[in-house]
């Protein structure tokens, strides 16, 4: 069994919250650009931001991974954009799995901010597709791993 660590090393204990997600079954791409969307925002409106990518109302910005990804009106004047539902169910559950966390350590949880949220490529899960005339072909789906942090900032 491996022992999971966390790529963000220097914090302050007593104001910091953090949580992780590890093999998940989501698309890194879209892991990747929901991890740089969250980085920065508040708990609250990060939580309504995903509600509203699994509702289809806003989409995400592809930044990196935008090639044939299909032009949508988004907020912050960039074109391609994609609503990665499966991805955002996730992020939300995460999202609450950190706050629960907050309550737990006795953090004010309206003053939570995201400062770190990375995601890392995991292992890949081997399946088989069947072909015609008896043959088949090897499938490989690659795993997320997703880390969150959150600090209470004093506003």
């Amino acid at each position: 069994m491996p022992t999971w660590g966390y790529s963000v090393k220097e914090f302050d204990p007593d104001r910091a919250v953090k949580c992780s997600g590890r093999e998940l079954k989501i698309s890194p791409k879209a892991a990747t650009e929901l991890c740089r969307k969250l980085r920065g925002m508040r708990l609250d409106s990060a939580k309504e931001l995903l509600e509203d990518v699994t509702k289809k109302k806003r989409a995400i910005a592809f930044r990196r991974y935008h090639k044939e990804v299909p032009h949508r009106s988004l907020d912050e004047g960039w074109y391609a954009g994609r609503y990665p539902v499966k991805a955002a169910k996730m992020f939300l559950f995460l999202l609450e799995e950190l706050e629960a966390n907050a309550e737990y350590k006795g953090l004010d949880v309206d003053r939570l901010r995201i400062v770190h949220a990375a995601s890392q490529r995991g292992m890949k899960s081997q399946r088989v597709v069947s072909r015609a005339y008896g043959r088949a072909t090897a499938y490989r789906n690659t795993m997320v791993h997703v880390e969150l942090m959150g600090y209470e900032v004093a506003e």
